[in-house]
């Protein structure tokens, strides 16, 4: 079942961000990238990203699933109905408490969004953005819960796919007041229908919500025991599973220090695009495999070996898709950020600036999503103390390693300020690695070792090795193209070239890969 859940989690996922990039190409034509109010939004909006992956898909998901899948898989779905509406009710509250208390607290956060070199303007431009978000950033946690729901019923589809109406609901605005507004009332606009789009995907997934999960009422946590152990672990998942969250916003708050107009923006596009892999697949997997590992039963001795086949399989899976994205990222990276972004005020130079921070980013691709498989393993075990202490090492290495990079060297070295973007976005990788490499001894000591074995791991590189060079050919020939006919060259013509040599090479996941294509033609074939 993990496999096809995966499978659906992806699907929702590409829907979801390939909207998603879609918002982002429409938003960068009318603001560009090096300009005050691109940076601005860009900032603000860290603040609903940031409490619906941090409370919601992240805490939340880690601490709610695994009680509510045991509960399923015991049978008691009295039970697990009635922890549903505990918890709705006690994240009703906190939400409420968490956007009051934001609008009123908006002035001071401005001083953890952005540095103090932004203008008066500039600054008030995001207070106010900020102010508008709240509610949506709300809403959004709720909209976390209903996939928590439907995710330990093997729903997976709907409950991915859902912030594509979030997304449409911004891409509506921009397109229909850009012509009729300046800058900065456009982006104030934007904001506006990110909130209704919030309100949109709560609205998408609640019949399905109540077709599996039955009359789920919001009712007093008290009286349901299990609350207590979805609450014992939230605190602890909140910094850990929320560790690549909270990286990301010290890394965004570094940016804003770099003396430069543009560098908070760019930082966003490159992650729009570095999340892509990270949530398509890692994503996938993960959240398709936290149900299944939370319902293993057994002796200490049977769960491990069944975890460990899981795990085995899954990292398999994960590093065929991974390995070939981190290197694509590095060789095609301006060819992927020209195709996406490159239109109306966003410019050649502005592409090559999200390529080399994208290039920074791809350093710790893998890490960071194996250290999400990881995680929810430990989160299966009931063991919520190792993912927290690894967490909080990463925030540490990340906050540390990220200001020399950015701030320091460069001014040391002679570089360029955008030099620094790409060394905070690269030494965020390198924590993501120490995160990793203490999550795998740590499970290794649990479960006993599992790992993709050396030879399957020494034909993935050569082949995404080749399929770079072929790549990055295919870049210099076609460098006079414009950035979509280049893209749609270059691009397939690397993944080709990795299918095909580890299809050449018997690697398994290129047989299912191909199986899958070749089922998808035919299919389609058939229905001409």
């Amino acid at each position: 079942m993990s496999r096809r859940g995966s499978v659906f989690v992806a699907a929702g996922i590409l829907m979801s961000r390939a909207f998603g990039l879609v918002r982002q190409r429409v938003l960068a034509h009318y603001l560009g990238l090096q300009t005050d109010q691109a940076d601005a939004l860009a900032a603000a909006f860290r603040i609903p990203n940031f409490l619906q992956n941090l409370l919601g898909e992240g805490a939340l998901s880690a601490s709610f699933i695994p009680s509510y899948s045991r509960l399923l898989g015991d049978g008691d779905e009295d039970e697990a109905r009635l922890l549903a509406g505990a918890l709705l009710a006690l994240l009703a509250g906190a939400i409420a408490v968490i956007v009051l208390a934001g609008e009123l607290a908006t002035p001071w956060l401005m001083d953890l969004l952005v540095s103090h070199d932004w203008s008066d303007s500039k600054r008030a431009l995001t207070e106010h953005l900020v102010r508008v978000l709240f509610p949506g950033a709300g809403l959004l946690v709720i909209s976390a819960w209903c996939l928590g729901v439907l995710n330990s019923h093997r729903r997976f589809l709907l409950s991915y796919a859902s912030p594509v109406v979030w997304n449409i609901a911004i891409i509506a605005a921009a397109l229909l007041v850009a012509r009729h507004q300046d800058r900065s009332s456009f982006v104030v606009t934007v904001a506006w229908a990110s909130v209704l789009g919030s309100l949109l995907q709560i609205a998408v997934q609640w019949p399905a919500v109540r077709a599996v999960g039955g009359a789920i009422r919001p009712i007093a946590w008290r009286r349901v025991p299990e609350v207590r152990t979805v609450i014992a672990a939230f605190l602890p998942n909140l910094v850990s599973r929320g560790a690549n969250q909270i990286s990301a916003f010290i890394d965004l708050y570094i940016a804003s220090m770099v003396p430069m107009v543009g560098a908070v923006a760019a930082m966003t596009n490159a992650q729009v695009l570095y999340t892509l892999p990270v949530s398509l697949f890692g994503m996938a997997v993960s959240a398709a495999e936290l149900p299944e590992m939370s319902r293993e039963r057994g002796d200490a001795a049977t769960v491990a070996a069944a975890l460990r086949v899981r795990l085995t399989g899954a990292t398999q899976r994960l590093a065929y898709y991974i390995v070939p994205s981190a290197l694509g990222f590095l060789t095609l990276g301006g060819v992927i950020a020209g195709a996406v972004f490159q239109t109306g005020a966003f410019k050649r130079n502005d592409s090559e600036f999200v390529w080399i921070v994208l290039a920074g980013s791809a350093t710790g691709l893998l890490a960071s999503t194996l250290g999400r498989l990881y995680a929810s393993a430990f989160y299966a075990l009931n063991d919520t103390r190792t993912p927290l202490r690894c967490g909080i090492v990463r925030v540490v290495l990340t906050g540390a390693l990220g200001i020399g990079a950015a701030l320091v060297l460069p001014p040391a070295l002679g570089l360029a300020p955008k030099w620094g973007v790409a060394g905070l976005s690269a030494s965020a990788g390198i924590a993501g690695w120490v995160e990793f490499a203490l999550l795998r001894r740590g499970l290794c000591r649990r479960v006993g070792r599992f790992s993709l074995q050396g030879g399957e791991l020494v034909k993935l590189w050569i082949a995404v090795l080749a399929a770079g060079a072929v790549g990055t050919a295919a870049r210099l020939a076609g460098a006079h193209l414009p950035p979509i006919p280049l893209a749609l060259v270059a691009v397939p013509l690397y993944a080709i070239t990795y299918l095909a040599i580890t299809y050449w090479w018997d690697v398994p996941e290129a047989a299912v890969l191909t199986g899958t294509i070749r089922r998808a033609l035919t299919g389609g074939v058939r229905a001409v």
